[in-house]
């Protein structure tokens, strides 16, 4: 074997090399993605892959881990000055899995849960009966208010008090509005049940400020790495002293084996970037370019879910403007456009999950290549035409042209999507 993927596995290089050709050549608006600098890439391409590293610093399975240890215990460092929180389990392989060892760490299966309604904005882990989260637990759910798409509080009460579930779940996957966790507090507290806060989405706006923090509220802080934190894909948990050796145990060795050491490495370089303060700066134009974005779009008659955004998304219920398209037809017509979305469910569903009748859009990864509100009002307009015409061939391939035009003036890994 040499070293040179090019030659070793041409297939596979080939495919890398054009899928930084496709990043680089189309609008990435999934709310759940972003682009990782390439100081954390070369980080999760090291030799820190190859080492076994059962346990936590300084209490390994295995030895040879005294360079390992020093990336974990960065890890862990940073992301507790990153958060401001007492502990933090940086070896999670995704925000599902840090979900399930925050739920074991305090429940046994078959206990009671409340989360958010999948369709209402919530997520799979939160106790959907597809996901282990509703196949372990017992689940009843609170949702978003008919009218005004916002979080019904009273609702929350309601259930708590005639459920009394043993975790409250706090957090979404398709929620455009900042959440009331101290509220979300209260409730648990009265009715004794944990919170759980899955910050996922939020939390590289928790991070800077622009969010505000769930750490003092809640009993667990779970999040991805990625999104916006603009990290490698991965999990991180956070939570006070006292609940520490529950959480580390219920990650290893309750839930996984060894931590992928090149990705906690990654995560380390993510953490010092984002505790920078031209990651803050970064989290408030998001913040500034979803809201111009939601705002031209509204002017085009789009109906966005509860009127707007607080944070890094907006939710598009298509059937008040586009009776007849479904979230799936919007989704690849912009996708041959160049403009990269995914279909979404919407409060008060009428399609299946498959089909959907909405569309999530995030504005994290444009952020990331420098777009500013005067590109996110263009790509507003170029969503309304194509969406307004979505049978017209002609119509997407100018689109599309004028994608790729744009996206030429902010170059995404140019030394990747260049290679030949």
């Amino acid at each position: 074997m040499n070293d040179d993927l090019r030659d070793d596995d041409p297939q596979i290089f080939n495919a890398i090399i054009s899928e930084a050709a496709r990043q680089g050549d189309v609008l990435e608006m999934i709310a759940s993605e972003n682009f990782v600098s390439r100081a954390v890439m070369e980080a999760m391409g090291s030799v820190m892959t190859n080492k076994y590293a059962e346990g936590l610093p300084g209490r390994r399975y295995y030895g040879g881990c005294e360079h390992v240890d020093i990336a974990e215990d960065l890890a862990r460092e940073r992301a507790k000055k990153l958060f401001v929180a007492e502990h933090a389990n940086v070896q999670p392989h995704s925000g599902a899995q840090a979900n399930m060892a925050a739920y074991f760490a305090f429940l046994d299966g078959g206990e009671k849960i409340l989360g958010m309604d999948l369709s209402h904005g919530g997520h799979l882990t939160h106790g959907s009966p597809v996901n282990f989260s509703g196949r372990l637990f017992e689940v009843v759910a609170y949702g978003v208010g008919k009218e005004d798409g916002l979080i019904d509080y009273d609702l929350v009460w309601d259930k708590a008090r005639l459920e009394r579930p043993k975790m409250i779940i706090a957090g979404a996957s398709a929620y455009p509005r900042m959440i009331d966790f101290e509220q979300f507090a209260q409730i648990a507290r009265e009715v004794d049940a944990r919170l759980l806060v899955d910050m996922a989405h939020i939390a590289g706006l928790v991070a800077t400020g622009h969010h505000p923090s769930p750490i003092p509220y809640a009993d667990v802080t779970t999040t991805t790495t990625h999104k916006t934190l603009r990290g490698p894909r991965g999990g991180l948990i956070l939570c006070a002293e006292e609940n520490a050796k529950s959480i580390d145990k219920s990650v290893f060795p309750f839930m996984q084996g060894g931590p992928l050491m090149h990705v906690i490495a990654a995560k380390a370089v993510a953490f010092l970037e984002a505790l920078q303060p031209e990651f803050t700066l970064y989290s408030g134009q998001v913040i500034s370019n979803a809201k111009a974005l939601g705002e031209r779009l509204g002017n085009h008659g789009f109906h966005l879910v509860s009127g707007g955004t607080d944070n890094h998304l907006i939710l598009l219920d298509l059937r008040p403007s586009h009776e007849d398209l479904t979230g799936k037809e919007a989704e690849a017509v912009l996708e041959e456009a160049g403009i990269t979305v995914n279909k979404n469910t919407v409060p008060q569903e009428s399609r299946s999950p498959f089909v959907t009748s909405g569309l999530r859009i995030g504005t994290a990864a444009l952020t990331s290549r420098g777009m500013s509100e005067l590109e996110m009002t263009q790509i507003a307009d170029w969503i309304y035409e194509v969406l307004s015409s979505p049978t017209d061939e002609s119509k997407i391939q100018r689109v599309r042209g004028a994608v790729s035009e744009l996206c030429s003036s902010f170059p995404l890994y140019p030394e990747l999507s260049g290679a030949t």
